[in-house]
């Protein structure tokens, strides 16, 4: 049986429709279109056969599968929609409002049985973040963060709570992905001077910090980023603060850290300095790739034990995508910068293509594994808004913009469970697209009218560092060599080289003469001369002696001299001049 076709569904002031995926791209007739400019809310299924939106009057339930008008639920003021892992209940969160009187306002987070379309169950939610219960992926359990505890329910039996979770300050959590038994990771966040923390317990054990799986405690965070793999067996935390009080960056100061269900933790450590920009795992749950470090960002790929895998190198990037097969990796470079991407095959790490999307607000991989949108959306940009349909060898297959007059302000795919499109083999060569690719002209750096029509110098802000495998290479030679070693092994061969030359041109024979810088080292402890000042004026001159040899080793190694440094070396004839005079002299 041929695997469906994706629908993208697309939201703005023309209002909401949807489109058929590759290769047709023509609007769903299954979908009718609302006209309504004032969609707020719109979710998918966690499988793609539900859809769910807010028009402003209504809440309006959707069978895609079957085409049909589900529920309809009165809640105009709905801004926020989710649907629970197994589609059984639908959450709804409208803006809390308290009564002119000061009295308390009424529930705004409404739980909805899609069986029946009754309302299981309402909560006060004030706050936006985290408004959403989590769900167990099986629903046997739900979770909501109430008053820094976290209070679980049992097969969406809203009305009794089963467990709680209760430390100082619980600030945020997240359940595992996947089967029974569900994990949870905790955020606690430092105060007083004790330490943030987060701890990873197996529900329903929760009888303190024995009971843990794994702990990690650390300072220089005000919120964190907790992301599990996908087999549930490992946490990573970007733990990130508002400020760095350093100053070296206005985006504030970011560590990276890894837990693992089974008790281990660690800092990861990253080679270069600056932002954490993105974090991403590997569908395999074994890797996991980070984009860090001051502009040019690095982006390297790390196993489970925290050890380098791949170094991509340096490049304009900030955002990493794996494919949802985890065969294709694409590190990119959106917001601020020009839209560059690359387009990896992360089994063999060869680069399969290089596209640019310009002024693209908007990343989403197909889940076909094949196919990816990327989108200009308001409010982030509201001129050129629209989006187009790539397939990763770089053509794009499709492109829509909406007119000078309109918005868009969201687009995204319908989801499909695992398994549903088969991986297929990477393609390098790319496929026909219906705009032909442009190549991009070089990018010419500024130069001043003054220098126009003399011949181009090649200096560069910053050398970009090339990919390089990590890896420990079997037969030992041809093991990978990291960018300091390599500099080290210079200098060392550089320094061997010059010591080989010295001793080719130094005379042969057993009445070999010693010159003074040979000899200060074998007659230091034997000569004195008697008098105090004398001893003394010939020790300093060997110290500067002894000074101006291991310039010249750092020359000889390819080390770039100061200007003082230079005119110590001219000296040194002066000083083995006045050296010999004084021990003449003895």
């Amino acid at each position: 049986m041929a695997p469906p076709t994706p629908l993208l569904a697309v939201r703005g002031s023309e209002g909401l429709y949807m489109v058929n995926g590759p290769p047709s791209f023509t609007e769903s007739v299954a979908f009718q279109r609302d006209s309504g400019k004032n969609c707020k809310a719109v979710a998918f299924s966690k499988d793609g056969s539900l859809f769910a939106w807010c028009n402003g009057e209504k809440v309006n339930v959707f069978n895609v599968t079957r085409a049909e008008l589900l529920h309809s639920f009165d809640l105009p003021k709905t801004v926020c929609l989710e649907f629970s892992p197994k589609n059984n209940v639908l959450a709804t969160w409208q803006a809390y409002a308290t009564a002119k009187d000061g009295t308390a306002g009424v529930p705004n987070l409404q739980l909805h049985d899609l069986r029946t379309g009754k309302c299981l169950k309402s909560f006060v939610q004030k706050k936006m973040q985290n408004w959403c219960p989590c769900w167990a992926e099986d629903e046997s359990i739900c979770a909501r963060n109430v008053n820094n505890e976290v209070h679980f329910f049992e097969n969406n039996n809203f009305n009794t709570i089963a467990n709680k979770l209760h430390l100082q300050k619980v600030s945020d959590f997240v359940l595992s992905p996947g089967a029974q038994p569900t994990k949870v990771a905790v955020y606690v966040p430092g105060s007083k001077g004790a330490p943030s923390f987060v701890r990873l317990y197996q529900y329903p054990n929760f009888g303190g910090p024995q009971s843990a799986l794994a702990n990690k405690s650390f300072f220089k965070a005000d919120k964190v980023t907790m992301l599990w793999n996908k087999k549930a067996t490992a946490v990573l935390v970007v733990a990130s603060t508002e400020v760095d009080k350093s100053g070296a960056s206005y985006y504030g100061e970011q560590t990276l850290h890894y837990l693992a269900a089974s008790g281990e933790s660690a800092v990861v450590q990253l080679p270069k300095n600056g932002p954490i920009y993105d974090v991403a795992w590997s569908p395999n749950s074994v890797e996991f790739c980070a984009v860090y470090g001051f502009m040019p960002a690095k982006a390297t790929v790390f196993n489970l034990k925290c050890d380098p895998v791949f170094d991509f190198g340096t490049g304009p990037r900030n955002a990493a995508y794996y494919s949802p097969h985890g065969h294709i990796l694409v590190l990119a470079g959106f917001g601020n910068l020009r839209g560059q991407m690359e387009v990896w095959d992360v089994k063999n790490y060869k680069l399969i293509s290089k596209p640019v999307a310009s002024d693209s607000t908007y990343f989403a991989w197909c889940p076909d594994g094949e196919h990816i949108v990327t989108a200009t959306c308001a409010p982030r940009l509201r001129v050129g808004n629209g989006y187009k349909i790539w397939h990763y060898t770089g053509s794009v297959l499709h492109a829509h913009e909406v007119p000078a007059d309109q918005e868009m302000w969201q687009v995204f795919w319908q989801p499909f469970l695992d398994g549903v499109f088969p991986e297929r083999a990477v393609r390098y060569q790319a496929v026909p697209g219906e705009l032909p690719r442009a190549a991009p002209g070089p990018a010419q750096a500024y130069r001043p009218p003054a220098l126009r029509n003399r011949p181009a110098t090649s200096s560069k802000l910053h050398e970009d560092e090339p990919p390089q495998n990590m890896k420990p290479q079997l037969g030992g030679s041809d093991k990978p060599v990291s960018k300091i070693a390599l500099k080290n092994q210079r200098k060392h061969e550089a320094k061997k080289a010059a010591k080989q030359e010295a001793k080719a041109d130094a005379p042969q024979g057993p009445a070999q003469v010693r010159t003074p810088q040979n000899a200060l080292q074998n007659t230091v402890p034997a000569m004195t001369t008697g008098d105090p000042e004398v001893d003394k004026k010939i020790k300093n001159l060997k110290k500067k002696l002894k000074a101006i040899e291991q310039l010249k080793e750092q020359a000889a190694a390819g080390k770039q001299l100061e200007k003082n440094q230079v005119e110590k070396i001219q000296k040194e004839a002066a000083l083995l001049k006045e050296l010999e005079d004084l021990e003449l002299g003895v």
